[in-house]
């Protein structure tokens, strides 16, 4: 074979008349010690705070503290592999996690790698984990109603699209029941739901899951996951990643709800990673900026204004409390950022009051714009009747003589508070609720015994459903009580109530 001395010294010459020298350069350094999910880290002198850096055996890390001769950085993986001594560099970036359509679906861990045994995520798109909230100028009022299919919270506390509505209450009175029924209503209504589970038992995520795979809900869910197993820093970062897959649908003009579940073990973990890297301790042992921790990230939530889209965040973070304390630092700070807070009251709940939702404390800052209009006429007078019935029952406790009106808003405030009980996982449509709590109020249940007042609101909602669609179908169309409507409504539940009567009557006399 001939070798051609042009045709080579051509290529040659080519080749180094393009050649650009591309210096890398990267900042290398050493770990001076390590444990508990953090490290201290010598030599990296050009790291900036939130800058990812890489440790020699490929574990991830998170520039923390920066300190005059050492940079404190937060493990986001197995600390265990790391020695003394081991070398670690800058990467020049932030920690991100994958979003769009691919995660839809899925279960990850707070970096985005999968943890439900699915593959891998091919995913086309990056999001900062951290990112700057929309101004106030980016934003519109929250006037779209965002539907949980829970009566006592649909028609007295209203979550709108772009809200923050804090769930707050003592461990085991169905906090995370009431933000699943939320996240269950969602379907076919467009909104995209995503699930962090932070610090909680890895059974409570899992059971949660099979909760959403049951009812179809995992279509249009993700579920973030960081257990108490976890290390402290996966916790902390579980929020943010969250909320960084809702936003980028947000973005993108579409509906979005986000669960928090819960934010005093994310604040936990921050405490624990904050006293290890010695920053001074505040009020209960947590940073001094353990406030901006939370607002940032709840910040984040809004309804974007018609030219960013006109998409939607919406935020249910979740707080325990220790003992019904709500002025303890962390459910003030978090009260204090969020638009309204549902309180879950321990003896509601054990009295089998579910959800055991205390009127009295818990309020929606957007109020009636969140509303349709139906629900906003007759759940206007709904909370007053209900705080006076329970000044009522206080009163008659004592065992006073009681005259007939009185007796009889008492016997209506009983039938009221059975019918606003509501099953687990069961999210009723706002049509139902409102012919529901309209029935209630006008008294329409009052011939039905108090025991009996739930299994008679399904007959109700199944005659409206079967007999009477005409008038649910014009209700969902209006989506207001006009005069015509209540006029039919009102024959249909005259009716139904006659039949409730004569079914009672019968019992009454088998008994």
């Amino acid at each position: 074979m001939k070798f051609k001395a042009d045709e080579i010294a051509s290529v040659i010459q080519k080749e180094i008349e393009d050649f650009q020298g591309q210096i890398e350069t990267s900042d290398v350094g050493r770990v001076l010690e390590v444990g508990d999910g953090i490290a201290r880290c010598y030599g990296l002198s050009s790291a900036m705070s939130g800058e990812m850096v890489e440790f020699s055996n490929g574990v991830n890390g998170l520039a923390f503290n920066l300190e005059e001769n050492s940079v404190g950085v937060i493990i986001l993986g197995d600390y265990l592999k790391i020695a003394e001594g081991d070398s670690v560099k800058c990467t020049g970036q932030l920690l991100s996690v994958p979003v769009g359509d691919a995660v839809i679906g899925r279960v990850v861990d707070p970096l985005g790698n999968p943890k439900d045994g699915k593959g891998p995520i091919v995913a086309s798109e990056r999001r900062p984990v951290e990112f700057a909230a929309p101004g106030v100028a980016g934003r519109q009022p929250v006037k779209e109603p965002l539907q949980t299919g829970i009566k006592a919270i649909d028609s007295m506390t209203p979550i709108g699209r772009g809200q923050r509505e804090l769930i707050i209450g003592d461990r085991k009175t169905g906090k995370t029941a009431v933000a699943i029924d939320a996240i269950l209503n969602q379907k076919g209504k467009d909104v995209i739901c995503v699930y962090v589970g932070c610090g909680q038992r890895e059974a409570n995520t899992a059971a949660v899951i099979s909760v959403l795979e049951e009812h179809g809900a995992m279509d249009y869910t993700i579920v973030v996951s960081s257990s108490a197993s976890d290390p402290a820093p996966l916790q902390y970062v579980a929020p943010y990643s969250g909320c960084a897959m809702a936003e980028y649908f947000m973005y993108q003009g579409k509906h979005t709800l986000v669960v928090y579940d819960d934010l005093s073990k994310q604040a936990q973990a921050y405490r624990q990673l904050s006293l290890l890297m010695r920053r001074p301790p505040g009020r209960e042992a947590y940073p001094g900026d353990v406030f901006y921790c939370h607002s940032r990230l709840l910040e984040r939530s809004a309804k974007l204004n018609n030219e960013l889209g006109g998409g939607s965040l919406t935020a249910l973070p979740i707080i325990e409390t220790l003992e019904g304390e709500v002025s303890a630092y962390i459910p003030t700070n978090v009260i204090s950022i969020t638009d309204g807070q549902i309180y879950l009251e321990p003896d509601l709940f054990f009295a089998g009051v579910r959800p055991a939702i205390n009127v009295g404390i818990s309020v929606s800052r957007v109020g009636g714009n969140a509303q349709t209009k139906a629900m906003k006429k007759i759940a206007g007078s709904l909370r007053l009747d209900l705080a006076a019935f329970r000044e009522l029952e206080a009163f008659a406790q004592l065992g006073t003589e009681l005259d007939k009106a009185t007796q009889t808003q008492l016997d209506r405030g009983y039938r009221m508070v059975e019918l606003l009980k509501q099953p687990q996982y069961v999210p009723l449509d706002v049509t139902d609720q409102v012919i529901s709590i309209y029935a209630g109020t006008k008294g329409y249940f009052d011939s039905v015994p108090v025991n009996k007042v739930s299994e008679a609101e399904k007959k109700l909602v199944e005659f409206f459903k079967t007999e009477k669609s005409d008038i649910r179908e014009t209700m969902i169309e209006s989506g207001a009580l006009t005069d015509e409507i209540v006029e039919v409504l009102e024959a249909a539940l005259r009716e139904f109530a006659g039949r409730m009567a004569k079914d009672y009557a019968k019992e009454v006399v088998a008994v």
